[in-house]
C-alpha cells in the first residue's frame, strides 16, 4: 500500500479535529505534524506531497488521537512559547497563555533595567512569568512561590532549562507562609480567578487537564486577590510594586481591594483581545 503524504495526513487530521469541535483544526493538525516531522514549517510545506515515513506517521496519528480526546496541544507537544521562551508544559501546571504576556509587559514597565532587583512570582506554576522577567532584567534575582510540589518541580525544570537556576529559587508552600514580602521590589502573580460555579462549563482542555487548584478562585473568583492584596498591603516594602493578572470582569473589584489596602499609583491594562487583563499598584513610600 502506498504510504500517505504529509498533506493527506494533515487534511484528515484537520477534518477529525473539526468534527470533534476543536477550534483552529488546520492549525492544530499542522503543529502536530511539525512536531512529528522535526523540521521547519517551510520544509514541511516543501515535503507536502512526499510519502510519510512510518515512524513519523505513527507518531503523528498517536498525537492526533490524543488531541481528538481534547488533550491540550501544548501537553502533546510538551512545550509552548511564552514571551519568546520555550516553556515546558504538562498537566502539572496551568498552560501559559499569550494573554499573560501583557502582564509581563506591565511588570517590566515598572522595573529599572540597570539595577539589582528582587522579584517574586506567587503561584508560579510553570515559572513562565518569573522566567520572562529574569531574562529581561539580567541583574535581578527571583523567587517563585508554589504550593503544588508537582508544579514546583516543573518550574525548577523550566528555570534550569533556560539557564536561570543561578538567579531563581522556588519556595514550596503557600504565599501565606512565604517570608519574602518585605524584600521584593516587585511581586507578580497570575492567581486562580475562575468562579467555582463556572469551572464545569470551561472547555474540556481546561476543565480536564489544567489543575483545578490553578483555576478555582472561590465563589466569586476573588479569594486569592483578597489574600494576596491583604498580605502585600501589610508587608511589602515601601515603593514596591504588585502586578496581578485578572479575569476580564475583575478590574474594578481588584482595584477596589488595592485601594482599601493602601496601594497608590493604581493602573490597569488590556490584552491584545481588548479584555481587561492586569492591575498594578505601588506600596506607598
Amino acid at each position: 500500500m502506498t504510504p500517505p503524504t504529509y498533506d493527506a495526513l494533515i487534511r484528515e487530521a484537520a477534518r477529525r479535529f473539526a468534527q470533534a469541535g476543536i477550534s483552529e483544526p488546520g492549525q492544530n493538525a499542522m503543529l502536530l505534524m511539525l512536531h512529528a516531522f522535526g523540521d521547519t514549517r517551510a520544509a514541511l510545506i516543501s515535503a507536502g506531497n512526499a510519502p510519510v515515513p512510518k515512524r513519523v506517521e505513527e507518531e503523528f496519528l498517536a498525537a492526533v488521537a490524543r488531541r481528538v480526546l481534547r488533550e491540550p496541544l501544548q501537553h502533546i507537544i510538551g512545550t509552548t512559547s511564552f514571551y519568546g521562551l520555550d516553556i515546558r508544559t504538562d498537566a502539572r501546571a496551568l498552560i501559559p497563555r499569550p494573554d499573560s504576556e501583557c502582564v509581563v509587559e506591565a511588570a517590566l514597565d515598572r522595573l529599572p533595567k540597570d539595577q539589582p532587583l528582587r522579584l517574586a512570582d506567587l503561584g508560579t506554576g510553570t515559572g513562565c512569568l518569573l522566567a520572562a522577567l529574569l531574562v529581561q532584567r539580567p541583574l535581578a534575582r527571583g523567587e517563585g512561590v508554589e504550593a503544588s510540589p508537582a508544579a514546583a518541580d516543573l518550574a525548577r525544570e523550566n528555570l534550569q532549562a533556560l539557564g536561570l537556576s543561578g538567579r531563581a529559587d522556588i519556595f514550596l508552600g503557600s504565599w501565606t507562609g512565604w517570608q519574602g514580602w518585605t524584600t521584593a521590589d516587585l511581586i507578580i502573580s497570575n492567581p486562580p480567578y475562575i468562579a467555582s460555579a463556572v469551572i464545569p462549563a470551561l472547555e474540556a482542555e481546561v476543565r480536564h487537564h489544567d489543575p483545578v487548584s490553578a483555576l478555582d478562585g472561590g465563589a466569586d473568583g476573588l479569594d486569592a486577590y483578597r489574600e494576596i492584596i491583604s498580605l502585600a498591603g501589610g508587608a511589602m516594602k515601601p515603593g514596591a510594586w504588585l502586578v496581578l493578572e485578572i479575569g476580564h470582569d475583575q478590574k474594578e473589584a481588584a482595584l477596589h481591594l488595592m485601594t482599601r489596602a493602601g496601594f497608590e499609583s493604581l493602573a490597569s491594562g488590556q490584552d491584545l483581545g481588548g479584555n481587561d487583563r492586569w492591575v498594578a499598584g505601588c506600596r506607598p513610600r
